[in-house]
C-alpha cells in the first residue's frame, strides 16, 4: 500500500462540477492499494499518515505531525501510483488491487485514520468516480509512505 501525501493549505474533491468534499490546512492522501496488500496494510499506514511530522514549529523545522497540529485528511483513491513505466508509453497497472479488493482496504485505511485523527477531520473522495482533485499544496511538501508489506 503506497500513500503520496502532500501537505496542504487546502484541498477539494468535485465530481460533476459540485464540490464532494473539502478541508483546510493538514494533509491530502493520494492512497493506491496493491495487489496482496492486506488490512495490517492499511493500519500500519493511516498510523504513518497521521503521524509523520512534515508541519512547521515555531523554527521552521517539520518536527508537528497532523495530530500534532489537529488538522485534516482528505483520502484519495490513486490505484495509478502503481502505474508500471518501465516499457512502453501506456503506464501498466497490473501490480494495482483488483477494485473490490482496493475498496475495502481504502475503507480500511479511513476508518483507522478517523479513529486516529477524529471522525470530523476526515473526508474522502468517491472511489472509483471520475474526481477533479484540488490541492493547494504547502511548501511545497510532497512525500511518499508505503506499507511495510
Amino acid at each position: 500500500m503506497r500513500a503520496l501525501i502532500q501537505r496542504v493549505k487546502r484541498g477539494a474533491v468535485s465530481i460533476d462540477n459540485q464540490v464532494h468534499s473539502s478541508i483546510g490546512t493538514g494533509i491530502v492522501i493520494l492512497l493506491g492499494v496493491k495487489e496482496g496488500d492486506k488490512e495490517s496494510d492499511a493500519e500500519y499506514l493511516a498510523q504513518r499518515c497521521a503521524n509523520l511530522r512534515i508541519f512547521e514549529d515555531s523554527d521552521e523545522k517539520m518536527n508537528f505531525s497532523l495530530l500534532d497540529i489537529s488538522g485534516s485528511a482528505l483520502v484519495v483513491s490513486q490505484f495509478t501510483l502503481y502505474g508500471d513505466t518501465r516499457k512502453g508509453n501506456r503506464p501498466s497497472y497490473t501490480e494495482a488491487a483488483k477494485p473490490e479488493a482496493a475498496e475495502k482496504l481504502y475503507e480500511k485505511f479511513c476508518s483507522c485514520l478517523k479513529a486516529l485523527i477524529g471522525d470530523s477531520k476526515v473526508s474522502t473522495g468517491v472511489f472509483r468516480a471520475m474526481m477533479v482533485v484540488e490541492i493547494i499544496n504547502d511548501g511545497p511538501v510532497t512525500v511518499m509512505v508505503e506499507s511495510k508489506n
